[in-house]
C-alpha cells in the first residue's frame, strides 16, 4: 500500500558529485535515494509520519544543508505529498524499482475535478496497459513551492524503452489536450525527471 503522505526532498549538487552524496543519504535516509539522470541532482523520497509536528521537522531537517555542503551547488528543495490514487500500485510504502520518474503538472484548480476524470480515461490507461511501467502513484502536493500533481513512476527497464510509453503518438495527442484544457501554462507546465538507485541499479 503506498504511503499516504510522503516527503521528497531534491539536493542539487556540484558536478561530480552526486554519487557520492547518494551513498551517504542511503545511511541518513529513512527512505529511497536516487541520483538524476539528466542533471547534477540527488532525490530522496520518504514516508512522513501523519502525526508529524513541526518541532520534528526542526529537528530533522534544520542543518541538513550545512551537513552536506559540501557536495551541493543549492539549496535543498523539499516538499510535503498527500496521496491520492494508483493506478498501478506497489506492494510497500514506496516503489522499489530501480528507476524512478517524477512527472509534474500544475492543474487549473476550477478544472481540477475534470481533470481527474480524464487522466483515468486517458493517461492511466496508457499507464495501466503498459507493461514498462511497473508503479505509478498519484499524489497532490500538500506543501510546496511548486504545487500540483505528481505523478511517482517506477519501473526497471532502460530508461529509453521505458520512454517510448510515453512519446507515442497517442501519448503526444493526451499531453496536448491536457496543456489545452487543464495545465496551468500549457504544455510548458509539464516537467519530468528521472532518477536511478544506484545500489538497485548495480545489483
Amino acid at each position: 500500500m503506498p504511503a499516504e503522505l510522503l516527503m521528497v526532498s531534491r539536493f542539487p549538487t556540484k558536478p561530480g558529485t552526486a554519487e557520492a552524496l547518494a551513498s551517504v543519504l542511503e545511511g541518513a535516509v529513512d527512505g529511497r535515494v536516487f541520483v538524476g539522470l539528466e542533471s547534477d541532482e540527488v532525490l530522496a523520497v520518504e514516508v512522513v509520519s501523519s502525526d508529524l509536528d513541526l518541532a520534528g521537522v526542526r529537528e530533522r531537517f534544520a542543518d541538513v544543508a550545512r551537513d552536506f555542503a559540501q557536495y551541493l551547488s543549492g539549496d535543498i528543495r523539499r516538499e510535503i505529498l498527500d496521496f491520492v490514487e494508483a493506478p498501478k500500485s506497489c506492494a510497500g510504502p514506496l516503489p522499489e524499482t530501480p528507476y524512478l520518474q517524477l512527472r509534474h503538472v500544475e492543474v487549473k484548480p476550477e478544472e481540477y475535478f475534470a481533470y481527474r476524470s480524464w487522466r483515468d480515461e486517458t493517461i492511466f490507461d496508457v499507464v495501466r496497459t503498459a507493461p514498462e511501467v511497473e508503479v505509478f502513484l498519484a499524489y497532490h502536493s500538500l506543501i510546496s513551492t511548486q504545487p500540483g500533481v505528481m505523478f511517482l513512476s517506477g519501473f526497471s527497464v532502460d530508461p529509453e524503452t521505458y520512454g517510448a510509453v510515453f512519446a507515442s503518438e497517442r501519448y503526444r495527442d493526451i499531453v496536448q489536450q491536457a496543456g489545452d484544457q487543464y495545465i496551468t501554462g500549457g504544455t510548458a507546465g509539464l516537467y519530468t525527471k528521472v532518477y536511478a538507485n544506484t545500489a538497485l541499479r548495480a545489483a
